[in-house]
This record gives structure tokens, C-alpha cells and sequence, in this order.
């Protein structure tokens, strides 16, 4: 992945919490917790890797089909969640991979370590007791690096997933320069924003992928970048960074 996909993470030190970068292969993730789990998100990334390698090994549709896929009963966790997250919003499994694997750590994690930011290139799996920023980074477009979306804790565990036509290596057949997605449920934030971000080749498809949105149960919230054109749905606090305030 390319150095300039990186440079927002200088930017996510919380000062109550640790970072550190775990990486295995194409998962490379950014971590803050309340102190230096680096051994234990190893571990289970690494397990989930695996368990995602076995299973697409035996069904490579799985890994290249950009619709939904059906799995048996019994596959896996993290398949079953990637599935399931295609399923409602449409395309393929694949598309909620990063989500997906960043919740199945932050779920092992939690049950010591309350507060904690996993992110998986540019998707999120997030639980805090205070309110977090998460910042808005949408290439060319003026609200890009401007505007944070607020998390109150009470929504918490949540992935915050992102995808964009313009920024990045991810797929994408449309041009929104920033799709946030938010869901308790990470693999459908991630395949939701893929989804979404489908919809939106130009300014004035931004109403319809909205209301595409609001329609997928699970999704709480979904804010859209385009340009200079921006809307918001559901959950959504949009407050600034530091700058000249914005007028919306």
C-alpha cells in the first residue's frame, strides 16, 4: 500500500491511549489501547487470516465474487458476518474484509481493554466511555481534513468504515471522494460503504445513496462526500477541526 494512504494515522493519537501498528500481509493495523496489546492482535488477526485463507482456498468465489455470496450454516464466524454483511448491502463478501477482521480483534480484546480504536486501512472498529473524533479525509474535496464525525460513547462498540473513488487502492465503481458508514456491526459498516459509494458517480446521486442507506438495516448513519456537495444521514455529529469554521 502506497505511503500516502498512511499519513492520516499521524494524526489519531489519542493522548489517553498507546498506538501501535500490528501487520500481517495485506492487514496492516493501527491500533490504540489502553496499553500495548501488540501480542494479542497478532495472535487474532492472525487467526482470522487463516481462517479466511482456509475457507477461500475451497471456495474461491468467496474471495472474487462482487455480489453477494451464500455460505453454509456452519462456515465460519468471520465468513458467515462477511456473507451476511453482502447480503443486505449487495455486493461481495470481500468488500467487508477489513471491517470484519478489525472487529473479530477488537471483540477479543475488549473483555480486557474497554477503550479501544482498531483501524484497518481507513475502516474502523471503535469502544470508548468518553466521546471520540473521528476526522473526515476526502481527497480534493474542501471538507477534507476540516470535519470530524463525533462518536458518542453510548454508541459504542462501532465500526466507523470508509470508502472512496477518488482516495485510495480499495474498488470502487463510483466517485465519492468519502463514504463513512456507521454500524454496530463492522462487516456491514465496510461492505455498506462500498455499497453506497457505488451509487455516487457525481454530486447530484448523493440524495439517492442516502436514501439507499437509510434502507439497509443495521446502518445507524452514512455520510457522503462529493466534491464540494455533502449530506449526512441517521446518527451523525459532524463537528470541525481546527480551522476556519465551515459553513454547511
Amino acid at each position: 500500500m502506497m505511503e500516502y494512504e498512511r499519513t492520516y494515522r499521524k494524526y489519531m493519537q489519542p493522548e489517553d491511549l498507546v498506538g501501535f501498528r500490528v501487520t500481517l500481509s495485506e492487514t496492516d493495523l493501527f491500533v490504540c489501547a489502553e496499553r500495548d496489546l501488540s501480542e494479542e492482535v497478532h495472535a487474532v488477526a492472525l487467526r482470522e487470516r487463516r481462517i479466511l485463507r482456509s475457507y477461500i482456498k475451497g471456495h474461491p468465489d468467496f474471495r472474487w465474487s462482487l455480489e453477494p455470496v451464500a455460505v453454509a450454516a456452519d462456515a465460519p464466524l468471520l465468513i458467515r458476518r462477511m456473507a451476511e454483511a453482502g447480503r443486505k448491502t449487495g455486493v461481495g463478501p470481500m468488500a467487508a474484509v477489513a471491517g470484519a477482521i478489525a472487529e473479530a480483534v477488537g471483540r477479543a480484546l475488549l473483555p480486557s481493554c474497554r477503550e479501544l480504536i482498531i483501524e484497518n486501512g481507513g475502516d474502523i472498529f471503535l469502544s470508548s466511555r468518553r466521546p471520540r473524533r473521528v476526522g473526515l479525509y476526502a481527497g480534493g474535496s474542501p471538507f477534507s481534513g476540516r470535519l470530524a464525525l463525533r462518536i458518542d460513547p453510548a454508541l459504542t462498540p462501532l465500526g466507523v468504515c470508509t470508502s472512496s473513488g477518488t482516495v485510495g487502492h480499495a474498488l470502487s465503481f463510483g466517485r465519492a471522494d468519502a463514504v463513512v458508514v456507521l454500524s454496530p456491526d463492522a462487516a456491514l459498516a465496510d461492505a455498506g460503504a462500498t455499497a453506497v459509494g457505488n451509487l455516487v458517480k457525481g454530486k447530484d446521486d448523493v440524495p439517492r445513496a442516502l436514501e439507499f442507506a437509510s434502507g439497509i438495516e443495521g446502518i445507524i448513519g452514512v455520510l457522503i462526500v462529493c466534491g464540494d456537495q455533502l449530506g449526512a444521514w441517521g446518527q451523525v455529529e459532524l463537528v470541525p477541526l481546527d480551522g476556519p469554521p465551515l459553513q454547511l
